[in-house]
């Protein structure tokens, strides 16, 4: 599996109480081109992303998605109750096969 030029970015507390909501902020830079041009006589190939998948402690938390409709950089926000220390994967995988992953912990104290 090859890996996308594009550096995700996240943003996760490092430390929680337990029971609190955290917020996590996820963007990635991508063109999102969906390689139809009106107008404009040079082509470009298309380059999508598909999915957007997060998991916390291996389980499955967030997916989405992502189609022609798209912004370039999706950015996502997403909320969770959190109770214990947990591990964080976020993994973006592009129409080709391509993919970037980081990860993160939450420490809860």
């Amino acid at each position: 599996m090859s890996v996308l030029r594009s550096r995700p970015r996240v943003r996760i507390p490092s430390r929680a109480r337990a029971g609190e909501v955290i917020e996590i902020r996820m963007v990635i830079d991508h063109p999102m081109s969906t390689g139809i041009r009106h107008g404009d006589a040079e082509s470009r190939p298309r380059d999508m992303l598909s999915s957007l998948v997060v998991t916390m402690n291996g389980a499955p938390l967030f997916e989405a998605e992502l189609r022609n409709g798209t912004s370039p950089n999706p950015y996502h926000v997403i909320h969770v109750r959190i109770d214990r220390t947990s591990d964080f994967v976020f993994a973006w995988t592009d129409e080709q096969g391509r993919s970037a992953r980081t990860e993160a912990r939450v420490t809860v104290g």
